[in-house]
C-alpha cells in the first residue's frame, strides 16, 4: 500500500471517528437534556431500517456508475457526458427517494407544516404576490399574526415564489415541487463540471464527474428545496468561470449577476457564495471585462424584489430574531459547531474526505502564484475548493446553523465533492460512496 493511499484511508478514518463522537455524545445530549432536537444525531432523521419501490433502481445505477462510469467520463465527448451526468444525477436522486416510496419519498415532502407548500394549500397567501412581498416581514417572528412555516420564514421570498409559480402553470402539488427539486438539482453537477473545465482543464473534470453524480449528497437532494438551490448557486459560479475566461464574457457575465442575485434572495447563507465567487475571479484570465456585467445582473433580482416591497435586510434581521425564538436558541452552538461537520462528512462521503486531504497540501506545495498559472490544473482546482470549504467554516462559526445541515448546506457541499479528481483507484472511492448512501437511505428515514 503506498503512503498517499494509508494517508487517504486515515483522513476516512478521522471522519468515520468524527460521526461515531457526534453519534455518541448526541445521542447522551439528547436523552439528558432533550436540547439538540434531533432523533439520530447529528443527522436530522429517525432509525427505521427499510426498503421500498427505489431499492432495485438505486443499486443498479450504483453498480454501473462503479462499473462504467470512470471509463464513460473519460472517453465521452464532452456534451454527451454532460447529458449523462445529469441523467445519471436524476437517476440516481430518484432511486433513492423512492427508497422511501411516492409519496413519502417525494410527492408529500414538500407539503409538511415546514415546508413552502403550506402557503399555498389549503389557503393560498400568495394569491396576491405584491402584497404578500409587502407584508412577508410581518410575519417571521414566531409570535407574529399567521406566522409563517418554518421554511418560508428562514429563506427569503424567491424561494417559496418558485412553488408559487409552479402552482400558477399548473403544476401543483407536492409531487410536481419533488420533481422541480431533484430535476433541477440535478443540474447542480453538471454545472459544477462546466466550471471545473473553464477553471481546471477538462481531465480533472473528467475525473470528478462519477463522483459528482454518485454522492451521498443525494440522499437529500431529493426531497429538499436546497438542492433547487444548489443548483442555482452552481450555475451562478458556473457562469462567471466561463466569463473570467473569456466565454462570451458580455451573455454569460450577465447571467451570472442575474443567479447570483438569485442565489441572495432564495437563501441568505447562500451570500457566503461570494467567497466562491472571489476564488472564481482570483482563477479567471479575464477578470475585469465582464465584472460590469455580472455587476448589472447582480442588481436586477434584489430591484425588483425591494421595488416590490420586500426588504432584504431587515427580513434577516428578524429571522436571526426567530431563529433564537424557536430550535435555534436551545441547541448547543459548543456541540453542533463541530457536529456539524460531522454532518458534511456523511453527505460528501469518505472520498470526499480523503480529496480534500489531498487538497490540503497542493497549494502548499505549488505555492500560491504557481497555482493561479493556467499550467497548474491541480493546485488550480484545490483553490477552488479551499473557497468552498471557507464559505462552509464561515457558515458553522455564525451559528446560524445548528443542526439540518446536511440539508442547509448541499449548495457548498457539491464544490467539495469535486476534491474526488485528485483521487487514485476511483471504483473503489466509488464503491465506498455508494454503500454509504445506500445504507443512510435504507436504514434512516431521513426529514427529507
Amino acid at each position: 500500500m503506498n503512503r498517499d493511499l494509508l494517508r487517504d484511508l486515515s483522513a476516512a478514518l478521522a471522519a468515520a471517528l468524527l460521526v461515531t463522537t457526534a453519534a455518541v455524545i448526541g445521542t447522551v445530549l439528547e436523552h439528558r437534556y432533550g436540547n439538540l432536537h434531533v432523533s439520530w444525531p447529528p443527522l436530522y432523521g429517525h432509525w427505521e431500517p427499510h426498503v421500498g419501490p427505489g431499492t432495485p433502481a438505486a443499486i443498479m445505477v450504483a453498480v454501473a456508475v462503479v462499473a462504467y462510469g470512470p471509463l464513460l467520463a473519460a472517453r465521452l465527448p464532452w456534451r454527451a457526458l454532460l447529458c449523462t451526468v445529469w441523467g445519471t444525477a436524476m437517476a440516481w436522486t430518484f432511486s433513492l427517494a423512492l427508497v422511501d416510496g411516492w409519496q413519502r419519498g417525494i410527492a408529500r415532502r414538500l407539503t409538511t407544516k415546514y415546508e413552502y407548500l403550506q402557503v399555498i394549500d389549503p389557503v393560498n397567501r400568495f394569491h396576491d404576490i405584491p402584497a404578500a412581498l409587502r407584508d412577508f416581514t410581518h410575519h417571521i417572528l414566531i409570535h407574529s399574526p399567521d406566522a409563517w412555516p418554518a421554511h418560508v420564514t428562514g429563506h427569503p421570498p424567491a424561494a417559496t415564489l418558485t412553488f408559487v409559480l409552479l402552482d400558477r402553470i399548473g403544476l401543483d402539488g407536492g409531487a410536481w415541487a419533488g420533481v422541480w427539486c431533484i430535476t433541477v438539482g440535478a443540474t447542480a453537477a453538471v454545472a459544477v463540471l462546466v466550471t471545473l473545465r473553464a477553471l481546471c482543464g477538462e481531465a480533472l473534470a473528467r475525473r470528478a464527474a462519477p463522483f459528482l453524480v454518485l454522492a451521498p449528497a443525494a440522499v437529500w437532494m431529493g426531497t429538499s428545496a436546497d438542492g433547487y438551490f444548489a443548483a442555482v448557486a452552481a450555475w451562478a459560479v458556473a457562469f462567471l468561470a466561463l466569463a473570467v475566461t473569456g466565454h462570451r464574457p458580455r451573455s454569460t457575465g450577465l447571467a451570472s449577476g442575474l443567479l447570483f442575485g438569485l442565489t441572495a434572495y432564495l437563501s441568505y447563507g447562500l451570500t457566503l457564495f461570494a467567497v466562491i465567487a472571489a476564488g472564481v475571479l482570483l482563477l479567471g484570465s479575464r477578470r475585469l471585462r465582464p465584472l460590469p456585467y455580472v455587476l448589472a445582473g447582480f442588481v436586477v433580482v434584489p430591484a425588483v424584489f425591494t421595488f416590490a416591497g420586500f426588504n432584504w435586510w431587515e427580513a434577516y434581521h428578524l429571522l436571526v430574531t426567530r431563529y433564537y425564538q424557536g430550535a435555534g436558541g436551545i441547541r448547543p452552538y459548543g456541540y453542533w459547531v463541530w457536529a456539524n461537520l460531522a454532518c458534511t462528512a456523511l453527505v460528501v462521503g469518505p472520498a470526499t474526505v480523503a480529496g480534500l486531504r489531498r487538497v490540503g497540501a497542493a497549494p502548499l506545495r505549488q505555492g500560491v502564484r504557481t497555482c493561479l498559472r493556467r499550467s497548474a490544473p491541480e493546485p488550480r482546482l484545490a483553490l477552488l475548493v479551499i473557497a468552498a470549504l471557507l464559505a462552509l467554516l464561515a457558515a458553522d462559526l455564525s451559528g446560524m446553523s445548528k443542526a439540518e445541515t446536511e440539508r442547509i448546506w448541499l449548495p457548498f457541499a457539491m464544490w467539495l465533492l469535486a476534491a474526488c479528481a485528485f483521487l487514485t483507484r476511483p471504483r473503489a472511492w466509488l464503491t465506498a460512496q455508494a454503500t454509504l448512501a445506500l445504507l443512510l437511505n435504507h436504514l434512516l428515514l431521513t426529514g427529507w
